[in-house]
C-alpha cells in the first residue's frame, strides 16, 4: 500500500541494480541457462540436464524430436531461494513454470534449505519431477495420461542421479515422501489406478505421489511383474480406457500387499546407464554481452507473471537500464516487452522497431511488434490494416522459428481479440501450435475448443484431460475439469459453453 504512494523515481531506487559483469548463458538442444557463476560449472549443469533428459528418453523409449531455439526450457540460475522469493514475490515460490505463454522457465536456487533435509525435495529434484513431465506430455501428445502414471513416472526419475563420469543412477528413493508411501488405506492400488488425486489438497498430493512412486519402482524392479508395465504403457498409448489397462497390472488385494510389503525393504534397487547408452549434443557457453548482462533482472521479472512487481514499475527499471544500449537488439526486445506489459504499446513498438534493425531476423522483436500492433488496433479500434500488420509479423516471426509455437497462438488469438471469427487458417495454426507444445494448458484449452466445434470428441477429450491433471495447471485445469464433466453429460454443446468463459488472449 506504500510503495503505491511513492513517486517512480523512489520505485526505481527500491529496484536491484543491473546485473554486474559475469554473466554467462549455456545452450543446448533443449536448455538456456543463465548464471553469473563460472562458465565451466555452468556448463557442467546444463550437461547435467541433457544427461537427464536423454536418460528419461532411453528409459522410456521415447522420441527426441526436433525443437527451435526457443521451445527451450529457460533456466535461471540464483544464489538462494530468498533470491526466488523475492523476484517471484512468493514466499516458498515453486521454481519450474511450464504455463508461460512464450515458453516454460525456471529459477534454480544454488542455495536451499532442503538440499540437506529429507523432509522436501531439493530443488534439482523438484525441477526434474517437473522437467519429466514435460517430456511425457511432449512425448505421448495424443494420449490421455493417467494421473498415477504421469505423477509416479515423474518422481520416479525426481530423484535421478547423474554421475562425475556421465553415467546415470534411476530409481532412488524419495525420502521425503516416505510417510506417503505406506499409506495403502489413502490409496489402495485400485484407487491409485482409477482415479486422480484433489490437486489443491497439499497432503492427499504427497500421499499420491507416493504410493505412485511405489508402483512404477515395483513395476520396473520387481522380477515378476517387470514386463507388466511396459504392457500397461502401450495399451493406455493405444487408447485403451483406463480401466481395461488397469487389468493388466493384476490389480487386486494381493497386489495390494505385495506393494505393502516392497514398501518396507530396508534397501532399494537402481538401474544404471553407462555414460555411452545417454549420448548428448555438446554444450555452448558464453559471456552475455554488456548490454544483455544489464537486463538480466528484466528478464527475470518479465518471466515471473507471478512478480509483485507492477509492469509500470518494471517498465521504468528496463527504461533506466536500456538507455545505453539504443542500438543493441537484446536489450530492446527486453524494452519492448517491458513496454507491452506496462501498457506503452507505442513504445514497444518502437523499440520492436530498433531491435528488428540491428537484428532483422529477430523472433522475439517480431512477436512484440505483432502484439504491440494488435494491442493498438483494440485499443484505437483501428481499421483492418492494422490487424493484417500485426498477423504479419506473427507469420514472419513463424517463418524464421518454424517450430515455435507462440507465433502460431497469437495469429489464432488475434482473430478473437478482433472480435472476429477465426480462419480456417487460423484455427489450423493453433491446432499446430498445440501440437508443439502440448505441455501449455492455454493451447490445450483452445486446441479443445476447436476440436469440440469439430466434432472430434476423442481428441477434445485427450487435450481436456491432460490439462485437468496438471499440477501446474494452476486456474486451467479445474477448467479442463469442468469441461470434461460437462463433455461427459451433455456432450460437444455442455462442453463449449463450459469454456464459453475461458480468455482467449495470450497473458
Amino acid at each position: 500500500m506504500i510503495r503505491n504512494l511513492l513517486p517512480a523515481a523512489v520505485c526505481l531506487a527500491l529496484m536491484p541494480a543491473p546485473a554486474q559483469a559475469g554473466w554467462h548463458v549455456a545452450q543446448s538442444k533443449h536448455f538456456i541457462v543463465y548464471s553469473d557463476d563460472h562458465p565451466a560449472e555452468l556448463t557442467a549443469f546444463a550437461t547435467r540436464l541433457e544427461r537427464f533428459d536423454k536418460a528419461v528418453r532411453v528409459a522410456l523409449n521415447l522420441p527426441d524430436p526436433a525443437i527451435g531455439p526457443s521451445g527451450r526450457l529457460m533456466i535461471f540460475i540464483v544464489r538462494s531461494t530468498d533470491d526466488v522469493e523475492r523476484i517471484t514475490g512468493m514466499k516458498g515460490a515453486d521454481i519450474y513454470q511450464p504455463q508461460s505463454q512464450a515458453g516454460a522457465w525456471a529459477f534454480f536456487p544454488q542455495r536451499s534449505p532442503n538440499d540437506h533435509g529429507r523432509r522436501t525435495p531439493s530443488p534439482l529434484e523438484v525441477l526434474q519431477h517437473a522437467y519429466t513431465h514435460r517430456v511425457l506430455l511432449g512425448s505421448w501428445r495424443d494420449v490421455q495420461l493417467p494421473p498415477w502414471l504421469s505423477e509416479g513416472f515423474a518422481e520416479f526419475f525426481a530423484t535421478t542421479k547423474v554421475r562425475s563420469d556421465g553415467s546415470v543412477v534411476l530409481g532412488g528413493l524419495p525420502e521425503y515422501r516416505w510417510d506417503g508411501i505406506d499409506q495403502a488405506d489413502v490409496f489402495p492400488v485400485e484407487r491409485l489406478v482409477s482415479t486422480g488425486p484433489d490437486f489443491t489438497d497439499a497432503k492427499q498430493m504427497h500421499v499420491f505421489i507416493g504410493r505412485a512412486w511405489l508402483l512404477i519402482n515395483y513395476l520396473t524392479f520387481d522380477t515378476d511383474r517387470s514386463n507388466l508395465l511396459n504392457a500397461y504403457v502401450a495399451a493406455i498409448r493405444s487408447g485403451k480406457p483406463t480401466q481395461e489397462a488397469a487389468a493388466i497390472l493384476g490389480v487386486d488385494a494381493w497386489l495390494d500387499k505385495k506393494l505393502d510389503a516392497y514398501g518396507k525393504r530396508p534397501t532399494w534397487p537402481s538401474a544404471v546407464l553407462s555414460v555411452d547408452e545417454v549420448p548428448i549434443d555438446p554444450v555452448t557457453t558464453r559471456a552475455l554481452t554488456t548490454g544483455e548482462a544489464a537486463m538480466i533482472p528484466v528478464v527475470m521479472r518479465l518471466r515471473s507473471r507471478s512478480s509483485t512487481a507492477r509492469p509500470r514499475d518494471v517498465l521504468i527499471q528496463a527504461r533506466a537500464f536500456a538507455a545505453p544500449f539504443v542500438n543493441d537488439a537484446a536489450v530492446q526486445n527486453v524494452l519492448a516487452q517491458a513496454a507491452y506489459d506496462g501498457g506503452d504499446f507505442a513504445l514497444s513498438s518502437a523499440s520492436a522497431d530498433r531491435a528488428l534493425s540491428a537484428d532483422p531476423r529477430s523472433v522475439d522483436a517480431m512477436i512484440v511488434k505483432g502484439r504491440a500492433l494488435a494491442a493498438l488496433a483494440v485499443r484505437e479500434a483501428s481499421d483492418p490494416s492494422t490487424w493484417a500488420a500485426a498477423r504479419s509479423w506473427f507469420m514472419a516471426a513463424n517463418e524464421a522459428d518454424p517450430l515455435y509455437f507462440f507465433p502460431l497462438q497469437l495469429f489464432y488469438e488475434s482473430f478473437r481479440a478482433a472480435s472476429q471469427e477465426p480462419t480456417p487458417s487460423a484455427r489450423q495454426a493453433l491446432l499446430h501450435a498445440y501440437s508443439l507444445n502440448p505441455t501449455n494448458g492455454a493451447l490445450r484449452i483452445e486446441a479443445a475448443r476447436i476440436f469440440l466445434e469439430d466434432g472430434d470428441l476423442d481428441a477434445a477429450r485427450v487435450a481436456l484431460g491432460n490439462a485437468s491433471i496438471d499440477e501446474y495447471g494452476g486456474a486451467i485445469a479445474p477448467i479442463a475439469a469442468r469441461t470434461v464433466q460437462a463433455l461427459d453429460v451433455g456432450g460437444a454443446a455442455e462442453a463449449l459453453t463450459a469454456l464459453a468463459a475461458f480468455p482467449p488472449k495470450a497473458d
